[in-house]
């Protein structure tokens, strides 16, 4: 057994690590900082970030990127009521992901294609887009979703002035509760049926 000690003098402080180097591409940096911008409304730092993120994934060949980045410039259009530039955005977005097949992304893309257009108050494009996924939601057995735009509609409907339309969407959905044991949820969209009911009297 050996009691031999390193000597004190040859004890030094310990190296510190050398930082990671960033592995991530300029475009992906650009991006990132472009997306923290649309989550914080910033939505005209968003836009110049989320240009040359968009340009870089271009120069790389990166479809992925070019989605991502399309679809938070489709945010960031929609922050500041460029409508039809966030439509643009969307659907360069979406033609990836439907190449991709992806169709989780294309439903979300979908739900911002609905407020573009009722922006543009074209409400029968939005309506248009709805009905569409609302026959995606039912193949996938997804009521939650069907009541999400269910909502939208009756939104929609109400801001383009169709109270009967829109009193029939809150019926749908007091249907869909009832259906799903929820009586006081259903009770309550009846009642705002009933209520746009009356005041379309």
């Amino acid at each position: 057994m050996s009691n031999s000690l390193q000597d004190i003098n040859t004890i030094g402080p310990v190296q510190q690590a050398e930082p990671a180097e960033d592995q991530r591409s300029q475009a992906q940096k650009d991006y990132e900082e472009g997306r923290g911008y649309v989550e914080r409304g910033e939505s005209a730092l968003a836009a110049v970030s989320l240009h040359n993120a968009l340009q870089g994934f271009e120069k790389e060949g990166n479809k992925e990127g070019i989605a991502n980045a399309s679809n938070q410039l489709g945010h960031a259009c929609l922050q500041r009521k460029e409508y039809e530039k966030a439509l643009e955005n969307y659907q360069r977005a979406w033609d990836i992901c439907a190449e991709f097949d992806d169709p989780t992304s294309l439903q979300a893309l979908s739900v911002r294609r609905v407020e573009a257009y009722a922006g543009l108050k074209a409400f029968g494009k939005a309506v248009g887009v709805c009905l569409d996924l609302i026959d995606e939601y039912q193949k996938n057995n997804d009521p939650q979703g069907t009541v999400t735009v269910l909502e939208m509609m009756a939104d929609i409907y109400q801001k383009s002035g169709d109270l009967d339309k829109a009193a029939d969407s809150y019926r749908t959905i007091a249907s869909i509760h009832a259906n799903f044991n929820h009586p006081k949820i259903a009770e309550a969209y009846r009642q705002k049926a009933e209520q746009l009911n009356d005041n379309n009297a």
